[in-house]
């Protein structure tokens, strides 16, 4: 550290727990022997009066004093007058100058004169610290004085115009990350400040109310929700420093242009592995075997070096803080008078230790008392005017000073670890075993092969041999039957002679034969010409058959303009004759309420009779409307036939509710008249498939609105809808619940209760059906649920891979970008176009082939907007135009 005063930067702004006034106290030179050191658990700062771990290491608090140069504006007020410090760096005492002739003289571990570089600053206060954490105890480096004396300076310095002005905070990380081996250690960090009473992260400003968790058994405090970042290098370090120094609060005070409003605390956690930590355990048991040894967990230290830099403790009038600023200077100032009671508590060896006033007490409760090495710099100032300041400073330390940790060793074996490399052994095995089973697979393959060879040579062999049989027993037959044929021939020499005589008699019988032929064929050539006839007539019947199956042809499609056109009239008179079937209940219910005799028919069979004459006088008429239905006969009463036991009249019912939800002005009526609620009932409980296409229909139009669509989701929607999904065949089914999960997707609060219940798993099933009014529908709402995620994500509501993404979607988004169909291509364009908004998912998209889709959308797509989209996309992803660039693409 030089002595001018320009080589000290003024605190910056940072976030911290707010601390509490320091306490006076007694120099220890001051102090007797006898008044001894504070011994503490190590449990933590409010371990008052517990009993020595004697698994623990005695460790003071060791303090040293940094002593600020005078800067320009105290060069020029106090030039008359003699710094109201002396160090004595030979004796590690410091005087204390009441007045021209009356001195107080104290006595602290270190002194460092305002001439102390940075590097020497580091090896007396912090360097002891850093190489205990090493070796697995916990370390605390902390900086106390008033504001403007050069905290902020001696710890959080980056030295980036000068190396040598690197603080105690670079330097540590330096040492730690020089000694640690990054393959099996491992080393992250936490950046907090603690401003007016609310712990904030540094690395996340949207993080502003970390709470404090503590462990009621051992007293260990974690910080859950503070972000922890893993550090590789210095370099990554050294940033994330600048991210926090960024987001420190600091304002311009008498005292101090860049003066810290919030106390300040780095976080370093570094785990490390121990070699050969296993086997001191295992030489207790000489028979342990190679297995045994295999299967012992490794030994991890785990340590945390805590680097506070506290608020300068200003007063008022001297600061002259207004406003606001005077609202963070009380706020500090109590924190650090929490402080200073918590050390009083502990150096006097009271039994109750205040740690519970302030965050900041919380916070280091093992720093001081605990388990954790403690090294503390008071930084003072020259300056005789701010003498009552460096006097409580000084007094602060002293105090400190007093306070004894029980440092203990954090070591623990490393189950995880030991579960990976376990892992990697079975699956060893798993494909050893493998290899053995298909080399077994392929011997058995190899003998069934020989032994199929075998029977196939033996069956050869054994067919020549068959063959060779048979060619002998045929020569021999043959040689039998040229022997009998000789005896024939000889015999037939002998009987010539008398069968002469009889040849004439044969020749004569043949003749007649011969004659009754012919006479036959004549016949039969007879019977030929009269089927030949009958065939000429029966192609001419057959012509005028023909003409009448024309005839009558043109009868059946008379016939079916007539059954539609009684159809539709059949249609109207069952709309007459519902609503005289509502008329006919209100006059039973006055005739009821009237006590006329109850003569009145009951059942809907017995009205429809009594109705009947007036449906046949009304045929002829104006047919009602769905709208003056709905006028004369009331929602209330229509929407009651849903739960009609005729099918029939559940089947019209619910399409005149369909027809009035496909007006907005009746949307409202239906759902205020429980119409939602009947339509999803029905939807789950009728088998009808007709049923369910209007229903689900009626049930698309009303989830337009928003309210509606909360309404459907809180009775189950989706559910129905997936399940009538899957068990639909009809194309125009799935389209209309298709339609109704398309217009729930574009709801930003149902996300992960619409995926959760199957709607996402509902729409990619209904892709199997391939009719296009389908495919649009679920393109549509996969677009909605893409932008939907979108959003959330832009908003930070939302983090992590696309849930479309997670369900499988990707691959048939992909697949259909390019369909014919311009509909559903341009709503797959625009969910590509999402997704890919959110970096998280631009790793699956490129393995997934979307990228190529997007650079596609980004050149070709017809439509401007999503074309200029895609292009936005794609040039504000660092991951796509690092892959554009591999694939040496330019765009």
């Amino acid at each position: 550290m030089s002595s001018g005063g320009g080589n000290y930067r003024n605190e910056t702004h940072r976030n911290s727990n707010p601390s509490k006034p320091a306490l006076k106290n007694k120099s220890l030179s001051t102090v007797g022997a006898s008044s001894g050191i504070r011994k503490s658990s190590p449990g933590s700062l409010g371990g008052g009066g517990a009993a020595k771990d004697d698994a623990g290491v005695p460790g003071r608090v060791r303090v040293a004093v940094r002593l600020r140069p005078r800067n320009a504006e105290e060069s020029v007020a106090d030039a008359d007058f003699v710094d109201c410090v002396e160090l004595q760096p030979e004796f590690k005492r410091l005087k204390l100058r009441k007045n021209n002739w009356d001195t107080d003289t104290y006595e602290f571990d270190d002194m460092l004169t305002e001439f102390a570089s940075q590097k020497r600053v580091y090896e007396v206060v912090a360097k002891p610290v850093v190489e205990s954490v090493l070796e697995g105890y916990n370390g605390t480096v902390m900086a106390y004085g008033q504001t403007g004396t050069g905290k902020t300076y001696t710890l959080g310095r980056l030295g980036e115009e000068d190396t040598a002005d690197r603080g105690i905070i670079v330097r540590a990380m330096e040492d730690i990350l020089a000694d640690v081996s990054l393959e099996t250690d491992s080393v992250s960090v936490s950046y907090l400040q603690l401003y007016m009473e609310s712990l904030q992260d540094l690395l996340d400003p949207t993080n502003d109310n970390i709470s404090i968790v503590e462990d009621p058994k051992s007293g260990d405090v974690s910080l859950p929700g503070a972000t922890l970042v893993e550090i590789r290098n210095q370099q990554s370090f050294l940033e994330l420093l600048r991210l926090g120094e960024a987001h420190r609060y600091a304002a311009n005070t008498r005292l101090n242009t860049e003066s810290s409003r919030s106390h300040a605390l780095l976080m370093v956690h570094v785990k490390r592995s121990v070699k050969g930590g296993d086997l001191a355990h295992s030489s207790q048991n000489g028979n342990t075997t190679n297995t045994a040894k295999s299967l012992r967990p490794t030994l991890v230290r785990k340590a945390k070096l805590v680097v506070v830099d506290l608020a300068g403790s200003e007063r008022i009038d001297k600061s002259g803080s207004e406003g606001h600023t005077l609202e963070e200077a009380k706020s500090i100032n109590l924190s650090l008078s929490a402080l200073g009671k918590c050390i009083n508590a502990l150096a006097e060896n009271s039994a109750h230790v205040p740690v519970r006033d302030s965050k900041l007490t919380r916070l280091l409760r093992d720093s001081f008392g605990g388990t954790a090495r403690t090294s503390l710099v008071i930084t003072i100032g020259p300056s005789p005017r701010h003498r009552g300041e460096t006097a409580s400073t000084i007094m602060f330390g002293q105090r400190a000073m007093k306070v004894e940790n029980m440092l203990k060793l954090k070591e623990e074996f490393d189950y995880k670890s030991l579960a990976r490399k376990l892992d990697i052994q079975l699956d060893q095995l798993i494909m050893e075993h493998e290899r053995e089973q298909k080399a077994f697979e392929d011997e058995i393959e190899r003998l069934t092969t020989d032994a199929q060879n075998q029977i196939s040579e033996a069956e050869r062999n054994y067919a020549n041999a068959m063959e060779k049989e048979r060619l002998k027993y045929q020569k021999e037959y043959m040689e039998s039957i040229k022997k009998l044929e000789e005896k024939w021939m000889m015999n037939q020499q002998k009987q010539g002679e008398r069968k002469m005589a009889s040849t004439a008699e044969e020749v004569a019988e043949l003749k007649r034969l011969l004659n009754k032929e012919i006479s036959l064929r004549k016949a039969a050539e007879e019977e030929v010409n009269n089927l030949e006839s009958q065939i000429a007539q029966l192609k001419i019947s057959e012509a005028s058959a023909n003409s009448e199956v024309l005839k009558l042809r043109k009868m059946l499609e008379d016939e079916a303009y007539q059954k539609e056109k009684l159809e539709g009239e059949i249609s109207t008179l069952q709309t007459q004759l519902l609503r005289l079937n509502f008329e006919a209940d209100e006059t039973r219910r006055r005739l009821d309420l009237g006590g006329a005799p109850r003569k009145v028919p009951g059942s809907l069979e017995s009205l429809i009779s009594q109705a009947r004459p007036q449906v046949n006088d009304l045929e002829n008429g104006e047919k009602a409307t769905i709208a003056n239905l709905f006028e004369q006969v009331g929602l209330q009463k229509i929407l009651s036939l849903l739960e009609a036991e005729d099918a029939d009249v559940r089947v019209h019912a619910v399409k005149v509710v369909a027809n009035l939800a496909a007006e907005e002005s009746n949307q409202q009526k239906i759902v205020e008249a429980g119409g939602l609620k009947s339509l999803l009932a029905l939807l789950g409980s009728s088998e009808d498939e007709t049923i369910h296409r209007v229903a689900a229909g009626a049930i698309a139009n009303l989830a337009m609105n928003e309210t509606n669509q909360e309404l459907i989701m809180s009775e189950g929607g989706i559910s129905l809808l997936s399940i009538t999904a899957a068990n639909a065949e009809d194309p125009q089914t799935l389209r209309m619940v298709a339609g109704a999960i398309a217009n729930l997707c574009g709801n930003d609060k149902f996300q992960n209760k619409l995926r959760g219940e199957g709607g996402i798993k509902a729409l990619l099933g209904m892709v199997k059906c391939g009719h296009p009014d389908v495919l649009a529908q679920v393109a549509r709402g996969i677009a909605n649920f893409a932008k939907c995620e979108s959003r959330a994500s832009t908003q930070g509501n939302k983090t992590g891979r696309s849930l479309l993404i997670e369900d499988g979607a990707l691959l048939w988004i992909v697949q259909n970008a390019n369909n014919e169909a311009s509909p559903i291509q341009r709503h797959i364009e625009l969910a590509l176009c999402h997704l890919a908004q959110h970096e998280v998912n631009a790793k699956d998209m490129i393995t997934g082939g979307a990228l190529w889709e997007l650079v596609r959308i980004s050149r070709d797509c017809s439509r401007e907007d999503i074309r200029n989209l895609a292009h936005r996309t794609l040039t504000s992803s660092p991951t796509f135009l690092a892959e554009l660039r591999r694939l040496r693409i330019d765009y």
